[in-house]
């Protein structure tokens, strides 16, 4: 990571009211952590490269191909790295030398401040390619530099929601209505950790109510206003009482045994998924093509959507398209046919990553949407109503580094032997040393 060359930046109001990463936004995984992969690749053609973070879905999704047949002159390929604080490293490194670039770079939502306001001037202004009306306006600022600069088309956004095992609920006593069960923990996150205790009192062997500490502490945090940074740009996760009480609430349940002992999106974790260790999961859309392509067969049709306690967001990503590359005109038209609102609805239709296109939401691939892994649930209307009472929330441009020491080096503690306290500090001390960086 370079050294920072700043002690504020102005953050962006992100105008979550609409909808909504992530810190890993768009950003479940793939399994293919550095893998390369091509739709086409025929020689004499014009080679588009994309790198990509996680499960973006447009290769699942087809639309690679899509583009490959409208556009015969043209091949796509995409390199992929699993977690994003991972890819975002080298993205930067890239950017700083302005070299070493693929034609089309992802950013996270949790990176977009900084890329926007540091490294604009190596990208195309894509407001020439995209078409500002077709996004949610909050989403549109997001990536648009102090000098009126866009420098990236929104993908998806994540409009919290929980997921939950019908089978293991009725098992444990608790309702599978998902209209009772979204009652059970309405308006509170205390209310929500409380089902969970009622949970682990008629567990099936071997489970725990949630999948992980990290995926508490997220959807929590993902229903606040002002998290890391005040609206002045200053960093105030640990005066924030909201950041504390999120902490100590989430590590409470891992103390007790509530959360599995995992960090997510690592190999152990996906095999909680395959092996139905956790009756429910924080649950941004883009979440089920996580638990879609984790799962068995076996388990299709076997969970459910349910409303969060509290609104929120979690995730969302960008495409960026670098002035460096050999083909940036064509990767521009690239990338403003692959977030268009057309696009957007196909892959929420077949991987669940939640359009930040607000003209895609009456389109039948959204209204009519079903997940296999959640049968007949209309999770397109269900994820809608989430993302229209999401927040506004200020991002800032260290967002993902302090949300990965809260949870790899924070509440997961808690699940080796270590105190609350200790976790807290442990995270604190973590987060601190990365900002002085």
């Amino acid at each position: 990571m370079r050294a920072r060359t700043w002690t504020r930046k102005t953050v962006v109001l992100a105008a979550v009211a609409a909808l909504g990463t992530g810190l890993l936004a768009g950003c479940a995984d793939d399994g293919n952590d550095g893998g390369t992969s091509s739709s086409g690749g025929d020689s004499g053609k014009t080679k588009i490269t994309l790198g990509l973070f996680g499960t973006m879905g447009f290769q699942e999704a087809g639309l690679y191909k899509e583009y490959e047949k409208l556009h015969p002159d043209i091949s796509i390929q995409q390199t992929v790295i699993e977690r994003n604080e991972n890819y975002y490293p080298a993205l930067v490194n890239h950017l700083t030398t302005n070299s070493g670039l693929q034609d089309i770079q992802a950013v996270e939502v949790a990176n977009i401040n900084e890329v926007a306001n540091t490294y604009a001037d190596k990208l195309v202004d894509l407001s020439k390619y995209g078409k500002e009306s077709d996004f949610l306006p909050w989403k549109w600022k997001q990536a648009t530099a102090r000098n009126g600069q866009t420098i990236g088309l929104g993908t998806d956004v994540g409009p919290m929601a929980i997921c939950y095992r019908k089978d293991l609920f009725q098992q444990a006593g608790l309702p599978t209505d998902r209209e009772d069960v979204g009652k059970l923990w309405a308006g509170s996150w205390e209310k929500f950790v409380g089902v969970g205790r009622q949970y682990q009192k008629k567990a099936p062997q071997g489970t725990t109510f949630l999948d992980s500490p990290g995926g508490l502490i997220q959807a929590i945090i993902g229903g606040e206003k002002e998290r890391f940074y005040d609206t002045s740009g200053e960093v105030v996760y640990k005066s924030n009482p909201a950041i504390k009480k999120a902490f100590d609430l989430t590590a409470a349940a891992a103390k007790d045994g509530l959360t599995g002992n995992q960090t997510q999106f690592q190999p152990a974790w996906d095999q909680t998924i395959a092996n139905s260790r956790f009756a429910a999961i924080s649950c941004p859309p883009w979440m089920l093509g996580t638990i879609k392509g984790k799962s068995k067969p076996e388990n299709a049709g076997k969970w459910d959507v349910a409303q969060a306690p509290k609104p929120g967001n979690w995730g969302g990503s960008f495409l960026a398209v670098p002035k460096s590359g050999k083909n940036a005109e064509e990767a521009a038209k690239l990338a403003a046919w692959l977030t268009a609102p057309e696009q957007q609805a196909k892959l929420f239709a077949k991987q669940g990553s939640f359009p930040s296109a607000q003209t895609a939401y009456k389109l039948p691939e959204v209204t009519g949407a079903k997940n296999e892994m959640t049968g007949d649930t209309p999770i397109g209307t269900i994820f809608a109503a989430a993302a229209e009472k999401s927040p506004i929330q200020v991002i800032g441009p260290k967002d993902q580094i302090i949300m990965q020491g809260l949870t790899d080096n924070g509440v997961i503690l808690v699940t080796q032997g270590k105190s609350p306290k200790q976790a807290w500090d442990n995270a604190v001390k973590t987060i601190d040393n990365a900002l002085e960086k």
